[in-house]
């Protein structure tokens, strides 16, 4: 009786681009929601860059930051609100000084699990590797 062999699908080298900051990883996620949303399929082939991660990641690390009590429901509606609307709070706007609060303070608590795993490109980083 004859085996089936698995054969892996080959997978194409890309050039990974890291985010500049977690704010900029926040839209990119919510862009992805959106779209998976209205029922697009993820294809990373289509581009000749890859993030470093998965949406799906960065939702995990939002969840845990909850879980652990680090932000709080008020942040991730802030977050939410913003993120769909793609924009970050209005300094100049007075009725969102409040969320500005909240979204720095939750996009820096994101920062800070996000450069622990290396997602946020980092000028000091690749300087020594020069």
């Amino acid at each position: 009786m004859a085996r089936t062999r698995f054969v892996r699908k080959p997978i194409p080298v890309k050039r990974v681009v890291l985010f500049v900051n977690s704010e900029e990883a926040w839209f990119w996620f919510v862009r992805a929601q959106r779209a998976r949303h209205d029922g697009a399929v993820m294809l990373e082939a289509a581009t000749e860059d890859t993030r470093p991660c998965d949406p799906d990641d960065i939702y995990r690390m939002v969840m845990e930051l909850h879980r652990k009590r680090v932000l709080h429901a008020h942040h991730l509606k802030t977050l939410a609100r913003y993120g769909w609307r793609q924009c970050p709070p209005d300094r100049r706007v007075r009725g969102e000084h409040r969320d500005l609060v909240l979204w720095d303070e939750a996009l820096d608590r994101l920062t800070t699990v996000m450069n622990a795993k290396g997602l946020i490109y980092r000028e000091e980083d690749h300087a020594e590797a020069c």
